[in-house]
């Protein structure tokens, strides 16, 4: 086994030792979870031989293991007109990463492209919110895949015939990534399109309501201009709502305004 490598050859990444660091940041009432969670995966990678092919792959990933693009796109890859969600930047001290959602017209598969920039420069890649882009994707492996990398583009983004995509009730978006953490013990949140929901500032923070069930927005997610944007954009009425849905409440990444134009709450 040459230095650096696991034992399946694969080169290791960051995501083990980036939720090691982010645990100097964690609330100390959620750090006996995470140190749970980080016991579950050494676990699952000390006997990775006998895991099902998909969890495994899942486990190489939490660990921080990685995939080549060109190697992701000699394999299997999925073509379908995606339509584009919404786009986020972070930043560190290190780099700009740019997070693009898509979901796939045909299929309904949601999609994740990251991008990367040095500090203080925008990633190459850029899809405007609400276009449509006919490509192939390649898949990262997985139980529950969803980071995907860009393959072939067959032209240009283009408006989507329907602006707003198809949504669900919070109860149906708890149940929906309650379904994906089943496959997949480590997923913080998945993406999810909300209908119909009104932001509502409670004495508990920021919470969507479709007049029966009710999701909290997570806090710290966005900044206090982000949401008042986003009650503006309701003005108390229901909306269409994209973001992450997780453990911890909802992410809101873009709202569709009563024209039915994309906003981005970044």
């Amino acid at each position: 086994m040459g230095r650096g490598r696991g034992a399946d050859g694969r080169r290791p990444g960051p995501g083990l030792a980036g939720r090691v660091r982010a645990l100097a940041e964690t609330p100390q009432d959620a750090l006996l979870e995470e140190f749970a969670m980080l016991h579950l995966l050494a676990g699952a990678y000390g006997r990775i031989d006998t895991l099902p092919e998909a969890l495994a792959a899942t486990v190489r990933t939490r660990v921080g293991f990685t995939t080549d693009t060109a190697e992701l796109l000699a394999g299997p890859t999925v073509r379908d007109r995606w339509q584009v969600l919404g786009s986020r930047d972070t930043a560190d001290e290190r780099l700009t990463t740019r997070r693009v959602w898509l979901r796939g017209a045909k299929t309904g598969r949601d999609a994740l492209l990251l991008a990367f920039g040095r500090p203080g420069q925008a990633p190459d890649l850029a899809l405007p919110t609400g276009r449509l882009l006919e490509a192939d994707l390649a898949f990262h492996p997985g139980a529950r895949p969803l980071r995907a990398v860009l393959g072939t583009r067959y032209g240009s983004p283009e408006p989507a015939p329907v602006a707003v995509p198809a949504g669900l009730s919070p109860a149906q978006a708890l149940a929906g990534y309650g379904d994906a953490v089943a496959e997949d013990p480590w997923l913080d949140s998945w993406p999810t399109v909300l209908a119909d929901v009104v932001p509502v500032l409670t004495p508990d923070g920021w919470q969507l309501t479709d007049g029966r069930d009710t999701l909290p927005v997570r806090r710290g997610a966005l900044t206090d201009a982000a949401l008042w944007r986003l009650a503006a954009v309701s003005a108390g009425h229901p909306v269409t709502l994209f973001g992450e849905c997780g453990h911890a409440g909802f992410t809101p990444v873009t709202a569709w305004d009563a024209e039915q134009r994309p906003v981005g709450l970044g």
